[in-house]
């Protein structure tokens, strides 16, 4: 018998033993409803139920929120439709977290999407670099944008802006630092993998990777 798919978050939640205060999940609710409503619209995302909002967006986020310090400034990049930051921000209420989208009908979606989700974000319309050429935050997040090589291109200027880059990636990441580094891009970064988890639905993994300056 095919079991159906819960429709709530909390059956979701529950479903994989995660828990989450009531608020947190309200506020998740929102988000998500919003999300998908303009997901009708304009491609944000591919995970339209609770299900696969749980496997593969809000299991990247909790497996992500331990490694941010309490009161980081947090810039999600490239955020789309607004994974990880949005999440990020519902479930660790004590960080300062922006959110930075360079494609300009994204952004807009984005900044509605926060907005009709009584969530207060910062929402940019902008490519990370020339935001970082005005601000400085703590950790830059990012999830399903680029390749390690293009990131590290982008961001080669950057660093005296930020301290730390915290990278959602899967099993492709140890290809993509290997590529980085015969360019010689992490040339005085040095990288570690800080957390490795099972990818929903596939016999592989997730990882989580930090990338800073050399002490």
């Amino acid at each position: 018998m095919i079991e159906a798919t819960p429709n709530t978050l909390s059956a979701a939640l529950a479903a994989r033993q995660l828990d989450l205060p009531a608020d947190q999940v309200e506020l998740l609710e929102a988000y998500c409803q919003r999300l998908w409503s303009w997901n009708e619209r304009l491609n944000l995302t591919r995970h339209t139920d609770y299900d696969k909002f749980v496997d593969r967006d809000l299991v990247d986020v909790l497996a992500l929120e331990p490694f941010v310090e309490p009161g980081d400034r947090v810039l999600d990049v490239g955020s789309g439709g607004g994974v990880p930051g949005v999440p990020l921000a519902i479930v660790r209420p004590d960080l300062q977290v922006e959110l930075c989208e360079s494609v300009g009908k994204r952004a807009r979606a984005l900044t509605a999407i926060v907005a009709e989700s009584d969530l207060e974000i910062p929402t940019h319309h902008a490519r990370a670099e020339e935001l970082l050429a005005d601000h400085a935050y703590d950790v830059l997040v990012v999830r399903a944008v680029a390749p390690l090589e293009k990131l590290l291109r982008w961001l080669s200027p950057c660093w005296n802006s930020f301290a730390r880059l915290l990278a959602i990636k899967g099993p492709a990441w140890v290809e993509e630092r290997r590529a980085a580094r015969e360019r010689g891009l992490f040339q005085g970064l040095q990288l570690r993998k800080l957390a490795s988890y099972p990818l929903a639905g596939a016999d592989s993994e997730s990882v989580i990777l930090e990338i800073r300056p050399e002490d």
